[in-house]
């Protein structure tokens, strides 16, 4: 088995109907966040209380996910050659430029 590192985390889930419910809530939202969670352990369970009746079931839920990149890197990307882009047309002169060019031309 190769090597690996875990993170533990604590979390505490709430449910208005069970501990267990209130357990998968915790492991429910943990996982859009974390990757590879692998193990979930209730370490405690209570009650909030509001006129000595439960009015919400909480349960401390440790969480253990595999710690670092668990992808191997990706792979370099090849080089490619870049295409040179066609030279660019010579630039036509403008009409006043032209008119310039024939008055120039006829004073000579």
């Amino acid at each position: 088995m190769a090597e690996s590192v875990y993170k533990v985390i604590e979390l505490v889930g709430t449910s208005k109907t069970s501990w267990e419910r209130a357990a998968a809530e915790a492991v429910k939202t943990a996982s859009k966040s974390l990757r590879d969670l692998r193990i979930a352990e209730v370490s405690k369970l209570d009650l909030q209380l509001e006129e000595g009746k439960a009015v919400s079931y909480r349960a401390r839920v440790k969480v253990s996910f595999k710690y670092g990149d668990s992808t191997p890197p990706p792979a370099p990307a090849k080089k490619v050659a870049a295409k040179k882009a066609p030279a660019p047309a010579p630039a036509k002169p403008a009409k006043k430029a032209k008119k310039k060019a024939k008055r120039r031309a006829k004073k000579r």
